[in-house]
């Protein structure tokens, strides 16, 4: 098993906070406009942000060092991609300033999070 999914505490691991993080994106989703705009990134949000977690666990039961570098690639394009949604929330006033804050300060710190966990298994010091 690789050290970023090895289980720590329950405040580090990453398979609860991405799964509880996909549970806010959900709801997120619920309190969102009817209108078409919301509808469009709503769905975009929904699937991304909610593809973290799921993508985290199969990363997580890769056989190899090339597959987990495959696939916490994929990870850290959902979080990246999930900061641009809610960017875009929050620039837009589509949704509450507090909650939209909120989430995208944990989506760019999971973002982070997967950039180191990507270089570490790269053996990268530098930018990716």
């Amino acid at each position: 098993m690789n050290v970023v999914c090895a289980p720590s505490n329950r405040t580090f691991d990453l398979k609860v906070r991405t799964k509880e993080f996909a549970l806010q994106v959900i709801k997120l989703f619920r309190t969102l406009p009817r209108s078409e705009e919301g509808r469009v990134i709503g769905k975009q949000i929904l699937r991304s942000g909610t593809s973290i977690g799921a993508n985290y666990r199969a990363a997580c039961r890769s056989r190899s060092k090339a597959e987990f570098i495959s696939k916490i690639s994929i990870v850290l394009e959902e979080a990246d991609e999930t900061v641009f949604w809610l960017e875009l929330l929050l620039q837009s006033e589509m949704s509450s300033k507090i909650r939209i804050e909120g989430m995208l300060a944990e989506a760019n710190e999971l973002t982070s999070i997967f950039v180191s966990s990507l270089r570490t298994s790269k053996g990268l010091n530098g930018t990716l």
